[in-house]
């Protein structure tokens, strides 16, 4: 075969199914980086076999943490910047990019609050989160469960009007325009007093029919969740669903009392939780969601590299994970680019990624018949993409394709 003159794709076939991968494992080690060996051959892999990073591009996909601050990107920084008449710690974008080097947590969001600091009127918070619409729904992103954080504005003198009005005509629009489904959370800043959490719990009141639940985030070592316990008490007697970062560079402590004290349906991160073997028992057998973030956890050295995440050894204890962003702007990927790195790095399998797509939408706070519509979707396409392409494969075949 390999001394013809043509290899055609059609020797990646239904028939062939079996083979596909040993003939790309081949052809990948035998011809790694010959861009000739490939024209000569006119070998097109994403015409004979589904590569995995197009699926992953094509996967409807619901994203639950996603920080609505953490994606501003320095572009529209220095946008809002020159807008409001704001002065900017960074003279260029290219130097803000620069600043995007953190040791842990807590040299993130220091300038992550720096940068809050353009984000002034209604418009701002429209632009900022429209901006966030637009780039994800080009990623086949069907469903946002957005965090967004008062106190980091209130604080500043931004009135909580003003804010959640920019945000929630931005989600009205992503509805009309994209058909996007979403839901706010509205988060409390861990590191600051119960006091101020209630505060900021009364300010939302108002706004009930807009914010489906609230969470809790922030510095987490040194601030566990019992301090919010009253808090998060009140909040269940108003209505909200609540959730809470857990696990990330905290103890499985956290993990429990964000379970037991908080009466959370979400653990945020709780990458720590393997550390505890009954704590994992208990979060398999509840089914409690868990809203993993790769790239976020790699840039912040919760894990060094993305082949040290525990994600995949999440996923093998049955534990329901689902991928997210986090803070998109800062931790350098989206839903496709977390995804992505995550398959390549602990080399999920076409299986892990499907599985990983409906946690996504399973966890979320869509009713029934909407999670069931989004589950189906990502069957049909599996289905179509086999139905065409006649086998799924993991791995690319380096070099470029015509």
């Amino acid at each position: 075969m390999l001394k013809s003159k043509k290899l055609h794709t059609s020797v990646i076939s239904q028939s062939v199914r079996g083979q596909a991968f040993h003939i790309i494992k081949f052809l990948d080690s035998r011809f790694r980086g010959n861009d000739k060996f490939l024209r000569v051959c006119h070998f097109k892999p994403n015409k004979g076999v589904i590569m995995i990073e197009e699926f992953i591009k094509a996967l409807p996909k619901a994203e639950l943490h996603l920080h609505i601050e953490g994606s501003l990107e320095p572009e529209l920084m220095f946008e809002l910047a020159e807008r409001n008449n704001v002065e900017l710690p960074f003279a260029t974008v290219e130097e803000v990019r620069e600043a995007y080097e953190f040791s842990d947590l807590q040299s993130f969001l220091d300038i992550y609050y720096a940068g809050a600091g353009v984000l002034l009127h209604v418009s701002d918070f429209f632009d900022l989160t429209l901006a966030y619409i637009e780039r994800v729904q080009k990623q086949n992103v069907r469903h946002v469960e957005i965090f967004f954080d008062p106190q980091t504005h209130t604080d500043r003198g931004v009135p909580f009007q003003t804010l959640i009005t920019g945000i929630h005509k931005a989600l009205v629009e992503a509805k009309e325009k994209y058909g996007m489904t979403s839901r706010l959370i509205m988060c409390f800043l861990r590191h600051l007093s119960e006091e101020a959490a209630m505060s900021t719990l009364e300010d939302a009141l108002p706004f009930r029919g807009w914010i489906t639940g609230v969470g809790l985030d922030s510095s987490e070592v040194g601030f566990p969740p019992e301090k919010f316990e009253r808090v998060f008490a009140k909040a269940t007697a108003a209505g909200f669903r609540k959730v809470a970062h857990a696990g990330e560079e905290g103890p499985p402590e956290y993990i429990w009392q964000a379970l037991d004290l908080l009466g959370v349906s979400r653990i945020d991160h709780g990458v720590r939780c393997l550390e505890d073997p009954k704590l994992v028992q208990r979060l398999v057998k509840e089914k409690m969601p868990l809203t993993v973030c790769p790239l976020s956890n790699t840039k912040l050295r919760v894990f060094d590299k993305m082949e040290d995440h525990n994600l995949k050894k999440m996923l093998d204890a049955g534990l329901c994970v689902t991928i997210n962003s986090d803070d998109p702007a800062y931790f350098g990927g989206y839903m496709n680019e977390n995804f992505i790195a995550a398959q390549k790095g602990l080399n999920l399998s076409h299986e892990d990624v499907i599985e990983i797509a409906k946690n996504g939408f399973r966890a979320s706070y869509l009713a029934e018949d909407e999670i069931d519509a989004h589950l189906q979707s990502i069957d049909d396409l599996l289905g179509q993409q086999r139905a065409s392409s006649g086998t799924l494969v993991n791995q690319q075949i380096p070099g470029k394709n015509e």
